[in-house]
């Protein structure tokens, strides 16, 4: 089904005059999925909010280097440990014309918080906020939070007037969003230098470049057209044959033909992502196992066996083909809080697996569904293979469900009450802070405080709890990186989830065309220029 954005008719001029140019330029790339919906608040995945930071903005921002800078605020100061005062950007209008005030702000902070959110998590930072005037916001936060303006990069900022005219008020779940056909979905209507002007989900996306951006962009590009290939063949051929500028993830065992083939070359790099594993912990009986009156999870014994199946080195060599960095921890080195001291992955050592498993009561392993998305992170679906027969050889029988990541998300997240007993996840904390990986990933889950919505196993230690909620708020660099380092051993000590590795950046690019490779593997088109 196809889908046209609305646009009011002044909008729809100053994109088309773009077009008409006659130097006009078009950008065309392509990813391994598409975004879930243009809902800014539906969502926190990396790939759709990367996407939808051309759309819509925050009050921050980062740049090419992952540096923080103003946008929708263009300063901000705290006036007490709790209270933030942001000024907010005089002269920008949302893409239908509308201007952007204070109101807005308060809204999408509002809807951050409803039912169908993804961001709820990033919405409870703040306690409040208060309209000073139209462009002056006073915070209160529950606590100290040193983070949070790093945080406020991606709670993007809705026209309020745009979306309660369109019954748009509460945030649409990514589990709805193939098929509840609701306004937020399918339309948006942002401030950022791109509007999207036409989408077929899973198909097309087009963009057209804003003639009333409020700021200057390196970018010389006019149209950006975006096409989801999901096959990596295909997409690698497509990059080689010249129907693409860009193209991600390309497949790690073919940087070597992108290397030798005239026109084109790989763009490499560390991402700041951890790849890991996840266990439900919660239940007391699995929902998709063999074993039934209990929950073998519960069990630290059955953890640590998963954890010693599993050789890390040969899951680098053999599939990624020594291109991703096993790991110990959920953070990546270039996160704010990690320690190379902790970060020694656990011991391969499968006879110590099924000494671990017999003890545990399940001498012949037992059975268990592992979820897996398949276009999701760097050959996701490997790796989920490599594990299910590592597994296989301490007596362990998985039923992979391996599916593309619209169909993952929606099945595994809060919304659909973590409908998973097993799982493979990727994390790069937007904050690039290790306390965000605690908030998301590592404590209990609390509805009320909205902590803990991405711990989708529902690991849950009181003292990690208490040690996040100090290192939230410790400004002391010495004191917060004992405490991060604390929360993180006995997370590790706990078996809480099974670090993999940090996979590799991967990009294939034309030649001529420069676009900026940040860590967090966003693409952010202010940043693209053609030849």
């Amino acid at each position: 089904m196809r889908f046209r954005i609305g646009l009011v008719a002044a909008a729809a001029a100053a994109v088309l005059a773009f077009a008409q140019g006659a130097d006009a330029k078009t950008f065309k790339w392509a990813f391994q999925g598409d975004a879930q919906s243009l809902d800014p608040h539906g969502l926190n995945e990396t790939f759709s909010l990367g996407y939808l930071g051309n759309i819509y903005e925050g009050l921050t921002a980062y740049n090419a280097n992952l540096e923080l800078i103003p946008a929708l605020a263009e300063s901000w100061e705290t006036t007490s440990p709790t209270t933030w005062v942001f000024k907010l950007r005089k002269g920008v209008k949302f893409h239908n014309g509308n201007d952007f005030t204070a109101d807005d702000v308060i809204f999408s902070w509002k809807r951050t918080l409803t039912e169908g959110s993804d961001q709820k998590v990033r919405g409870a930072l703040m306690k409040s906020i208060i309209k000073v005037d139209d462009h002056t916001i006073q915070v209160e936060t529950p606590g100290p939070i040193p983070t949070l303006t790093r945080e406020l990069v991606w709670l993007y900022i809705m026209d309020k007037e745009w979306a309660e005219a369109n019954n748009a008020v509460e945030a649409e779940s990514p589990r709805d969003a193939d098929t509840s056909g609701k306004f937020a979905s399918l339309n948006a209507n942002g401030t950022g230098p791109f509007i999207i002007v036409e989408r077929q989900p899973d198909v097309k996306s087009v963009f057209k470049r804003s003639s009333n951006y409020w700021k200057d962009i390196k970018s010389n590009v006019d149209e950006v057209i975006f096409t989801p290939i999901s096959q990596d063949a295909t997409r690698v051929a497509a990059l080689l044959s010249g129907e693409l500028d860009l193209a991600y993830p390309i497949p790690v065992q073919d940087w070597d033909r992108l290397t030798k083939a005239d026109g084109v070359s790989p763009l490499t790099g560390p991402e700041a992502r951890t790849i890991f594993l996840g266990m439900d912990q919660d239940r007391d009986e699995l929902l998709y196992s063999n074993i039934k009156g209990k929950n073998p999870f519960k069990d630290l014994r059955v953890r640590q066996a998963f954890a010693h199946a599993l050789n890390l080195d040969a899951i680098k060599k053999k599939v990624m083909r020594d291109a991703a960095t096993p790991s110990g921890l959920m953070v990546a080195p270039q996160i704010n809080g990690h320690n190379p001291a902790l970060n020694q992955p656990y011991a391969y050592d499968p006879a110590k697996s099924k000494q671990l498993l017999a003890e545990a009561g399940y001498p012949e392993g037992f059975e268990v569904t592992m979820d897996c998305p398949n276009n999701r992170y760097v050959n996701d679906e490997r790796i989920c293979q490599a594990v299910v027969g590592m597994l296989a050889k301490v007596g362990v029988k998985v039923d992979l469900l391996a599916q593309p990541k619209s169909k993952y998300f929606a099945k595994v997240l809060a919304q659909n009450d973590f409908d998973t007993s097993f799982y493979l996840l990727g994390w790069t904390p937007g904050s690039i802070d290790s306390h965000n990986v605690l908030q998301n990933l590592l404590v209990c889950r609390n509805k009320e405080t909205k902590a803990g919505q991405f711990n989708l196993g529902g690991y849950c230690n009181p003292k990690v709890d208490e040690l996040s909620s100090q290192i939230g708020g410790e400004t002391d660099p010495d004191k917060r990186q004992a405490l991060i380092d604390a929360a993180f051993q006995i997370h590790k000590d706990e078996v809480g989830h099974i670090p993999i590795h940090q996979q590799p950046l991967s990009w294939g690019v034309r030649d001529g065309v420069t676009v900026s490779q940040r860590a967090d593997n966003v693409l952010d088109f202010r940043n693209v220029v053609l030849p």
